[in-house]
């Protein structure tokens, strides 16, 4: 397998138009959106061997001199905040935690930026040896992704048998301290009858669970419309065993909607791409592990500041190449427009 196989497209060249953007500092798009939530992939490498996410094989590696270092993470995360206006940073992979020097990177953000919002999302395989580390480093929470509490399922869905190590990864990044506690479930046809367990099990560990509907990011490139399991579907399956109030979104551009679960206080949280999309208050901008910028995950415009930063551009230069980026923007991820194709990139090589 090699890197088109999977997807890597070609990186553009050159510096994005900026014609009629606003003379301002923060990533503003033609829309009317701000970008102030930067995620960042730091590894193509995963643990686990998700079927909506990786192949089965894995991903070939990105070779060792291509991928961002930790200092230069460090910078670009530190230029975000200061020159573009970001507001939390959220670090994700293929698996953050394959990264040796996972906890460098997060204390050099937070030595940079002591009050910055520093996340992690994770499959949580082996989160229970670094929690507390990474506590310490800086990191203020963690989205632990878990699709079933079915030891089989799970067994199905990731091709691995780690359900113990997943759990035992929530409870010490609890016991950490990384709070809230979030929960990422995927919905797919094979976990929809465990979802009820999966909310109950939840409720009881003092986490917030959130749904998502399966995106067309898939290595297998095997989904269909048709055969997806909707943000509908799923509430009559909860709404089985637990009552369900709609209490929407209490931040316009949080990706997830939420239900009051038998009344509250708690709650569960469907985040409904495909059937109730929300691209049009997305504040988020995207690096790749190989250091390139994606305005948004559906796209395959990408711009490259591993190469302009290793080249000696200056902390301005990256910056105005970074407003340009997110300036060309798309309007939505248009999967439900004819002639949609999904981006050359999976999930796995993108980052969450």
């Amino acid at each position: 397998m090699t890197l088109v196989d999977v997807g890597i497209p070609a990186v553009r060249s050159g510096r994005p138009s900026t014609d009629g953007r606003p003379d301002t500092p923060l990533l503003v798009d033609r829309f009317g959106r701000t970008a102030r939530d930067l995620r960042v992939s730091i590894t193509e490498k995963c643990s686990l061997r998700c079927t909506y996410c990786m192949p089965e094989e894995g991903l070939p590696p990105i070779p060792r001199d291509e991928l961002l270092t930790a200092a230069e993470i460090v910078r670009l995360v530190t230029l975000a905040v200061r020159e573009l206006g970001v507001r939390e940073v959220r670090f994700t992979g293929g698996e953050p935690l394959m990264r040796r020097d996972l906890e460098e990177i997060v204390a050099g953000c937070h030595a940079a930026e002591p009050g910055l919002p520093i996340a992690m999302t994770t499959n949580g395989v082996g989160l229970q040896h670094r929690a507390a580390a990474l506590a310490a480093a800086g990191l203020t929470r963690v989205n632990v992704s878990l699709d079933t509490v079915d030891r089989l399922g799970f067994a199905r869905l990731t091709r691995r048998d780690r359900l113990d190590s997943v759990l035992a990864g929530i409870r010490a990044a609890a016991a950490a301290g990384l709070a809230p506690m979030k929960v990422n479930a995927v919905l797919m046809r094979e976990n929809l009858d465990g979802a009820p367990d999966l909310l109950a099990w939840c409720l009881e560990a003092g986490c917030e669970l959130r749904f998502i509907e399966e995106m067309p990011l898939d290595a297998d490139h095997e989904w269909a419309r048709t055969e997806m399991v909707t943000a509908a579907r799923l509430l009559e399956v909860l709404g089985t065993r637990f009552t369900l109030t709609e209490a929407g979104r209490a931040d316009p551009s949080a990706p997830a909607e939420t239900w009051l679960v038998d009344g509250g206080p708690a709650t569960v949280g469907i985040i409904a791409t495909v059937t109730r999309k929300f691209c049009d208050t997305c504040d988020r901008t995207r690096l790749t592990a190989d250091g390139r910028l994606r305005s948004c995950l559906f796209s395959d415009e990408e711009y490259d500041l591993r190469g302009i930063l290793r080249a000696g551009a200056t902390d301005a230069e990256i910056a105005e190449l970074w407003r340009g980026a997110m300036w060309q923007k798309w309007a939505g991820h248009g999967i439900d427009a004819d002639g949609f194709v999904p981006p050359e990139r999976t999930m796995g090589a993108i980052g969450g």
